[in-house]
C-alpha cells in the first residue's frame, strides 16, 4: 500500500468561522495505482491534493493521519514535511503553466531547484534528457525561456521536473484543464508513462472531467461538499455508479462511445451546501432524488463489494 488516509481533516480559515473542507477523508492508494479524483467545484479535491505536501495559510490541519509506504508524514508541519517534499510526495499544480520563473532559462531553473534540496543537477542531466524525450520535448528547451514555449510545452515541463527525483506519490492537479482536446489526451498518455516507466510509484489525478479518468485512472474517487461520496474501480465508477450523486454526476456528461444526438444530458438540480455550517447527515440529501428520513443520519463510507465503497444508506439496503 503507497497511500492510506484515515479520517483526514483540513479547513480554511476565514472571519465568519471555519469552511470544512476537507472532513473526514478516509482511503487509500495502492502501490502502482493511478487514482482519479472527481467531483464538483468546491467540492474539496484541491484541498486533499495539497494537504498531502504542503498546507498554508488559510489552510488548517485539523485532524487525521496520512501513511506513505507505511511511514507517517507530518503534513501538520511545514519544516519537518520538507525532507519528503518532491523526493516522496510530489505535486503538478494547477496552472502549472505559470509556475515556471519567467527570469530563468529552463535549464538553470532546474539545476537551482534541484541544488535547493541537495541533488547535483549534473548527475540528474542524463536522467533529465531522457524524460524529455519521453514528453516529446526537445533538449533545446533547456536553453530557453518559458515566454518561448507553448502552454503545452510547459506543462510537460513541469511534468518532467515534478518527477525528477522519483516520488513514491505524485498529485496532479488539473493538469489537463488549459490544453486543447489533442493535447489533453496526449498529456494524460504521459502521465500514465510516467508511472509505467517507474518515475513514480503512484498518483492521483485531479480533475472534473471523468472522461479523462476512464482513459487512465485505475480507479476513481469521488468527493461531495467536502465527504467522500464513492470510491471504486474505474469500470464500475462510470458504468455502475451506486452514490445517487455520482449517478447524476456521471448522466450530466457525454456517455463515452455514443454520439451526442443520440443521449440527452441531465444537469444536478440545486446547489451544494455551505461548509461553514454543513448540513447534518448526508451533505447530498437536499439534491437527493431518493432521499429518505434516515439520511438525516450521516452515512459510513463502507465497501459494498471489493475495492468499491459508497456512503450512502440507500446503496446499503
Amino acid at each position: 500500500m503507497a497511500l492510506k488516509v484515515e479520517g483526514l481533516r483540513v479547513y480554511y480559515q476565514t472571519l465568519r468561522g471555519d469552511v470544512r473542507a476537507l472532513d473526514g477523508a478516509s482511503f487509500s492508494v495502492g502501490d502502482g495505482e493511478i487514482m482519479g479524483l472527481a467531483g464538483e467545484s468546491g467540492c474539496g479535491k484541491s484541498t486533499l491534493g495539497r494537504s498531502l505536501i504542503l498546507l498554508k495559510p488559510p489552510m488548517k490541519y485539523v485532524g487525521g493521519e496520512v501513511l506513505l509506504d507505511g511511514d507517517p508524514l507530518p503534513i501538520w508541519d511545514r519544516e519537518r514535511m520538507a525532507p519528503y517534499r518532491y523526493k516522496k510526495v510530489s505535486i503538478i499544480p494547477q496552472q502549472a503553466m505559470n509556475a515556471l520563473n519567467p527570469t530563468r532559462k529552463i535549464g538553470r531553473l532546474i539545476r537551482e531547484l534541484l541544488e535547493a534540496r541537495g541533488v547535483s543537477s549534473r548527475d540528474l542531466l542524463p536522467e533529465l534528457k531522457r524524460r524529455l524525450d519521453l514528453v516529446e520535448l526537445s533538449h533545446e528547451v533547456l536553453k530557453m525561456y518559458p515566454i518561448e514555449l507553448s502552454g503545452g510545452m510547459k506543462q510537460r515541463v513541469v511534468m518532467v521536473i515534478s518527477t525528477l527525483l522519483d516520488p513514491s506519490l505524485l498529485i496532479a492537479d488539473e493538469v489537463t484543464s488549459a490544453l486543447d482536446v489533442s493535447t489533453q489526451k496526449r498529456v494524460a498518455e504521459m502521465l500514465v508513462g510516467f508511472r509505467d516507466h517507474k518515475f513514480v510509484r503512484s498518483m492521483i489525478v485531479i480533475t472534473h472531467d471523468i472522461s479523462i479518468l476512464y482513459q487512465i485512472a485505475d480507479s476513481i474517487l469521488v468527493m461531495y461538499a467536502g465527504k467522500l461520496a464513492e470510491k471504486g474501480p474505474t469500470e464500475a465508477i462510470v458504468r455502475r455508479p451506486r452514490h445517487p450523486y455520482t449517478q447524476l454526476l456521471i448522466s450530466s456528461l457525454p456517455e463515452i462511445g455514443v454520439r451526442h444526438t443520440e443521449r440527452r444530458l441531465s444537469g444536478i438540480p440545486g446547489s451544494p451546501p455551505p461548509l461553514l455550517e454543513p448540513p447534518q447527515g448526508c451533505r447530498f440529501r437536499e439534491r437527493c432524488p431518493v432521499a429518505f428520513d434516515r439520511c438525516r443520519e450521516e452515512p459510513p463510507f463502507e465497501e459494498l463489494a471489493p475495492g468499491h465503497l459508497v456512503a450512502c444508506w440507500r446503496a446499503h439496503g
